[in-house]
């Protein structure tokens, strides 16, 4: 099974969808061939908070709904983790504003519920390797997307 550290930074908002979001990135997991013993953490946020990491960490001074922080992601210069195959594999970070998701529930015309999950996964597939920089990449992980939303049945 995937194991999810979920921290909340926001009085509990936040735990509205810890139990969708785990039986979905779990299933997820699944999907993708994942090993159990999986690691990633949620943290919940509000919009100040990830305007100030989105801000920091991707140059851009405002809200955004979810930052994906990949662990296993190499950047340039960076040396590999020596001795990781003895250790479970931790996939990163996601960091999701539960104030933009609300907003953007009110928006689609579905649950906050639904939102946080949808956010959830799509921050998942960016932390193992899905992108959308490209018309060809959009392609591939917007419709992995939607599979396994259609599969878990979280459609809008």
């Amino acid at each position: 099974m995937l194991e999810i550290d979920f921290i909340d930074e926001i009085n509990g908002d936040g735990q509205i969808a810890e139990q969708l979001i785990q039986k979905l990135l779990s299933f997820a997991a699944d999907a993708e061939g994942l090993e159990d013993g999986t690691e990633l953490s949620v943290t919940f946020l509000d919009d100040d908070a990830i305007k100030q990491v989105n801000r920091d960490y991707r140059g851009k001074d405002q809200p955004t709904d979810v930052i994906s922080f990949a662990l296993e992601e190499e950047g340039e210069g960076e040396a590999a983790i020596i001795g990781a195959d003895d250790m479970p594999r931790h996939l990163g970070d996601l960091l999701i504003s539960v104030e933009t998701a609300q907003r953007q529930a009110v928006d689609y015309g579905h649950s906050v519920e639904r939102e946080l999950g949808f956010l959830a996964l799509h921050g998942f597939l960016h932390l193992l390797g899905y992108d959308h920089m490209t018309e060809n990449d959009e392609k591939k992980m917007f419709g992995r997307q939607d599979e396994i939303l259609k599969s878990f049945g979280l459609e809008r």
